[in-house]
């Protein structure tokens, strides 16, 4: 079995994040970047999927300039098999990044592809459905555990009264929730034997795919600045504050 694991370079989830001063985007330049949270816990059901001889080879990919190589090596230290880059400068949207890795998945034939269920950047929580769309394939998304059965495919996640379990056949796609597993650290040595395995790297331009944007951001602004607390002496103080100020937003 082929597993096909699609990663994204974001902003570290570690750095604060900073505005531009022209209001034109989330400064990046001279920021650490690193592979999104939620598409490490995607990259290691993978490799524990392969640990467990569930799957032959994994195949992961990611889009975006050279610099998202780090990203790439990152998930072939952790296990993953071979790397596939396809590179633009461009900023991309959800859909158009769905497609291009409907592209790749058309060539590369995986019986599975996971994904983070979202990136920590912009939160749309849109290409796994959209993949899934565009494929014609069964999903399942926020997956908290993964089965596989010869053919079948298993996903627990978990809801507000508790856990769903559905089932599926394969070929299908998977977004990964934070409680799927703890992502493991790949080791130096892993490291160094990540450099050596095969990179590919595909050209976003050439793929004969619509990359034009659709949507158009205006301003991006920073959330105001958190209200200083406020200490008070006793229950009856705090309950005439609270007063206070749905008076003071009703008069709004």
């Amino acid at each position: 079995m082929k597993i096909f694991v699609a990663v994204k370079r974001v902003v570290d989830h570690n750095v604060r994040i900073r505005v531009r001063p022209d209001g034109t985007g989330v400064e990046t330049a001279g920021v650490r970047m690193s592979m999104n949270p939620f598409c490490k816990h995607a990259v290691e059901a993978a490799v524990q999927l392969g640990e467990a001889g569930k799957a032959d080879e994994i195949v992961v990919v990611s889009i975006g300039p050279k610099a998202v190589n780090d990203v790439i090596l990152t998930a072939l230290a952790m296990g993953a098999h071979r790397g596939i880059l396809v590179e633009t400068d461009a900023d991309l949207e959800t859909l158009a990044i769905a497609k291009l890795l409907a592209a790749i998945v058309a060539e590369e034939k995986p019986d599975l592809v996971l994904l983070g269920k979202q990136a920590v950047d912009d939160d749309s929580n849109h290409v796994g459905q959209m993949l899934a769309g565009l494929l014609d394939w069964p999903q399942a998304t926020f997956a908290s555990e993964i089965n596989i059965e010869a053919d079948q495919l298993s996903v627990s996640r978990e809801v507000d009264y508790g856990r769903v379990t559905t089932a599926m056949p394969l070929p299908a796609i998977v977004t990964a929730d934070l409680r799927l597993n703890t992502p493991r650290n790949a080791a130096l040595p892993m490291v160094m034997k990540a450099r050596q395995k095969p990179l590919a790297v595909r050209s976003a331009d050439c793929m004969n795919i619509d990359l034009t944007p659709r949507l158009t951001i205006e301003k991006t602004s920073p959330p105001p600045e958190r209200v200083a607390g406020r200490t008070v002496a006793d229950v009856g103080e705090l309950a005439s504050l609270i007063a206070a100020d749905i008076a003071e937003m009703e008069a709004l």
